[in-house]
């Protein structure tokens, strides 16, 4: 970086490149607000009709939720501190799992996952924004998209404005939509889209996890390992909690009006001035997956500008969002959950396995296909225990995996945690692939 460069640019700026240090500049605030403030998104009250039980009392329903929050943000607070500790963004985090070569194959996978996030996000601020003003949604869709594209540029200015005040203005939009919501009869729910606690907690467990393969790219800004944990962990945790416990109640109170999620909070005495003010929140997760995808790319061009890659990606979710109209994401969800579950346990177990200062992440980090292993291994065990749903073109894989539970006698209707499974199989396997070389260390240590 020439001087020029230095004078231009702040410290507190994030690196452009992967080549320069990043600037350790946040605290546990600032952590706990950022990952408090992007865990409040539209997104997680909308899918709840996802994780309703129906017929059965709303404390099920809750239960999932809780159950499903603590399991994601656990596994999201590791990745959280494991960043904060080596410096450097999850893709290049996962070279020292996999090594440099290897750590495309998540990278692509992750560069496809936050294009498709950016796309909802866009899509889910302008629905409601013209719901809320009954407005044409395109104008929404392009406004959304630029404002997005333009946080992306400065994410570390963002992201302390969002931990700092945003954090605020989302709390207190949600605290007057709970008080109206409780205010109202809570029936039982009769129609939801879960067939058992634990599927309905695995749709919760997607959502953080959903983050794990970006939450690296803003912890290594953190200060400290402990403050990324507590952060992560709990901002994005309770959130959750808080969001999807919301899109529940707001259902029972309005939900036999024949509403979706966004029509019952807009039924509350003033509902549409605290959802614009989620609205104007909801931003930050599309600017985050913006943001994200331009670093994850860097993990394959190291020296490639983020700001460039930003506005392509800005771009192109844009243009997305005003091409399709994205309304089914519970696949999505399922398909997250199944990818990604099992890198996240094979990552956690691999990491704090491997002494401190001993995990490489270099341009020459050396290849580890064994634990390509683990991570197949727990991604089939997922999909025997519940294949993802998809309809039209993609029946198809549907189809092959009911039909292959059908061979191994598994009964499609088992009500289990497919997350629970996956994650059991991907940590059992990669323990087994790590003991030998820490039998070997304490024999040496001895």
């Amino acid at each position: 970086m020439s001087t020029s460069d230095a004078v231009r640019r702040t410290p507190a700026d994030a690196p452009l490149t992967l080549s320069e240090p990043p600037a350790a500049t946040l605290g546990l605030r600032d952590a706990f607000g950022l990952w408090a403030n992007l865990g409040v998104s539209l997104l997680l009250p909308v899918a709840a009709v996802f994780v309703v039980l129906p017929g059965r009392p709303l404390s099920t329903t809750i239960g999932a939720i809780v159950v499903g929050a603590l399991v994601g943000a656990t596994l999201l607070g590791l990745a959280a501190a494991a960043g904060a500790r080596e410096r450097v963004p999850t893709m290049v985090l996962l070279r020292g799992l996999l090594g440099r070569h290897a750590s495309a194959l998540p990278t692509a996978l992750n560069l496809v996952q936050c294009v498709g996030w950016a796309t909802f996000e866009i899509v889910i601020i302008a629905e409601a924004a013209s719901r809320v003003l009954d407005a044409p949604r395109w104008p929404f869709v392009l406004v959304a998209g630029v404002l997005a594209t333009a946080m992306a540029l400065r994410p570390l200015g963002v992201a302390r404005v969002l931990a700092r005040y945003a954090i605020w203005a989302a709390l207190a939009a949600v605290v007057y939509l709970f008080v109206n919501v409780l205010t109202e009869p809570l029936p039982p729910l009769t129609e939801g889209a879960a067939t058992s606690f634990w599927t309905a907690a695995d749709i919760v467990i997607a959502l953080p996890i959903s983050w794990f393969p970006l939450v690296a790219d803003y912890t290594r800004h953190v200060r400290s390992g402990r403050a990324a944990f507590t952060g992560a962990a709990f901002g994005y945790g309770l959130a959750t909690v808080v969001m999807f416990t919301l899109g529940v109640v707001a259902l029972a109170a309005y939900g036999s009006a024949g509403f979706d999620v966004i029509d019952a909070l807009l039924a509350v005495p003033l509902g549409a001035v605290a959802v614009l003010v989620l609205v104007s929140v909801e931003l930050d997760e599309a600017f985050a997956n913006v943001y994200s995808t331009a670093v994850s790319a860097q993990n394959i061009v190291a020296r490639a500008d983020r700001r460039l890659l930003a506005a392509g990606v800005g771009a192109v979710a844009t243009l997305l969002a005003l091409t399709f109209d994205i309304a089914a994401y519970e696949p999505f969800l399922f398909l997250i959950g199944a990818v990604f579950v099992p890198l996240a346990g094979v990552f956690v177990v691999a990491y704090f396995a491997t002494p401190r200062g001993a995990w490489d992440t270099s341009d020459t980090a050396p290849a580890r296909p064994l634990f390509l292993l683990p991570w197949v291994a727990g991604f089939l065990a997922y999909q025997l225990t519940l294949p993802t749903f998809f309809s039209g073109p993609g029946a198809g894989w549907t189809a092959w995996w009911t039909a292959r539970q059908a061979d191994l006698g598994i009964d499609p209707a088992n009500g289990w945690s497919a997350s629970l499974v996956s994650l059991a199989v991907a940590v059992t396997v990669t323990a087994l692939i790590c003991l030998p070389r820490r039998l070997r260390r304490r024999g040496t240590a001895a």
